[in-house]
């Protein structure tokens, strides 16, 4: 795909400056085209694919908002035609003098998925879940409980209706509800101190203490958002079910973390099939207040933006045996990290005994180990240390073919795309800034 096709005015803050998004419908070509705001201008636009026999599906509008006198319109279009939509978008560039961006065709080899580059946009894909959410499967604890099914709805409700910038809704948890969360939290805690990481047990009181942890509350997301962005600028946000490996990752890359609400059937408290506040709560959130953890989930996240579907699945894999089932050393011994280990009670002992196979974090090998999700891993993978972790995913982070750097911009929220010599040079101004606060700080301590 040549430059002029991939890139949107060269501009930097450009609401999408990649090509290529996917789609759920096969044979579905998407394009964003910007018209001056004039008489006949959509007209003259819409006849042109009429006379060539393309069908539009679907349009919607916004104020544009680069150009205050233009309009930004989204088609969606039948992809029968290519020859002929080839010769419009030609023409309404050259004859009509729109600015237009394909979005989705069918994939080359050369194009790049589509992702987030403002905090917003999160919005677009937060509730694309893949199973649960308000359906269960049959084989669910909760599937033959119509009360517990119709709970479930509502926390998927306030997952569907939230969107970046609102505050958490706050729920009112049943009686029976906190005595599960009391069984988890009650076992759990009793392991933390010998098995858990430093890390884990450091933070764990700081959450006891200021966002509600205790056997017979469950904490709220809003309480615990605002804590962690205090901590290292984390946050939290309601989902309803699971994600796709590449939309969950790129919530990380802006350090939000899509967490669920609703918790595990009462029938079976040490149990779940699926992520449950349980398992967000105890097992995730401490160690996002850690800076070191945060920074390696972001750039596990930032690695992933415009990353081609088999690199997804490699870092998906290795957030799997790291986030979810990593351990790492302390001293002589081996401590837990992983989420899915610090929120069950019989993995969480099962990991540190003498049955699994323990191997050293090498990320070649370990982002293509297969692994089971309904069992306990029959391997682990052992990191030296956080900060050893980042520099292995750094190194490996370099092999994912695309064409371009990522970085986030924690003021404005926002992925820069580091592909041009403005963009490179912004950088090297910050990163100048910052070394001169460095050098000032270093000679007032000597």
């Amino acid at each position: 795909m040549d430059a002029q096709h991939c890139k949107m005015n060269g501009d930097p803050f450009q609401e999408s400056m990649y090509i290529e998004e996917s789609s759920n419908k096969s044979g579905v070509i998407s394009l964003i085209f910007s018209l001056k705001e004039e008489v006949g201008a959509l007209a003259k636009v819409l006849r042109t694919f009429e006379e060539k026999g393309i069908n539009l599906t679907h349009i919607e509008s916004r104020p544009s908002r680069l150009n205050k006198d233009e309009y930004e319109f989204f088609i969606n279009l039948e992809g029968k035609n290519v020859p002929a939509l080839d010769k419009i978008i030609k023409s309404l560039r050259n004859d009509i003098g729109a600015t237009v961006h394909e979005l989705s065709r069918t994939k080359k080899k050369d194009t790049v998925p589509w992702f987030p580059r403002s905090i917003q946009e999160l919005d677009r894909f937060a509730n694309q879940i893949l199973s649960y959410g308000a359906e269960l499967d049959a084989d669910h604890p909760g599937f033959k409980d119509p009360v517990y099914r119709a709970r479930r709805k509502e926390f998927a409700d306030i997952a569907y209706n939230y969107r970046h910038g609102q505050p958490i809704p706050r729920v009112t948890y049943t009686e029976e509800e906190k005595k599960t969360w009391g069984t988890v939290f009650r076992e759990l805690k009793s392991l933390y101190p010998t098995h858990a990481c430093y890390e884990h047990n450091h933070v764990f009181p700081l959450l006891e203490k200021y966002c509600g942890y205790r056997e017979d509350n469950i904490p709220q997301l809003e309480d615990i958002s605002k804590f962690l962005q205090t901590c290292t600028g984390f946050r939290l946000r309601p989902v309803a079910g699971l994600l796709s490996s590449r939309d969950f990752l790129a919530g990380l890359a802006f350090r939000v973390f899509h967490s669920t609400q609703y918790i595990r059937h009462a029938s079976k408290p040490m149990y779940t099939p699926e992520p449950d506040i349980c398992h967000e709560l105890l097992g995730h959130v401490p160690l996002f207040a850690d800076p070191s953890f945060a920074q390696f989930s972001q750039e596990i996240g930032l690695a992933s933006l415009g990353a081609p579907d088999d690199f997804i699945e490699k870092l998906a894999t290795v957030y799997w045996f790291t986030v979810e089932f990593g351990l790492c050393k302390e001293g002589d011994s081996l401590k837990a990290y992983g989420a899915g280990l610090l929120s069950s009670f019989g993995e969480l002992q099962y990991c540190l005994s003498s049955e699994p196979e323990i191997q050293p974090l090498v990320l070649e090998k370990t982002a293509v180990q297969k692994y089971p999700v309904t069992e306990f891993q029959p391997v682990y993978y052992v990191a030296e240390s956080f900060k050893d972790a980042k520099e292995k995913l750094r190194k490996f982070a370099q092999t994912i073919p695309r064409p371009f750097s990522v970085r986030y911009n924690p003021y404005t929220q926002r992925i820069e795309v580091l592909d041009n010599a403005k963009q490179l040079k912004n950088l090297a101004d910050t990163i100048n800034s910052e070394m001169g606060i460095l050098c000032n700080a270093l000679q007032k301590i000597k």
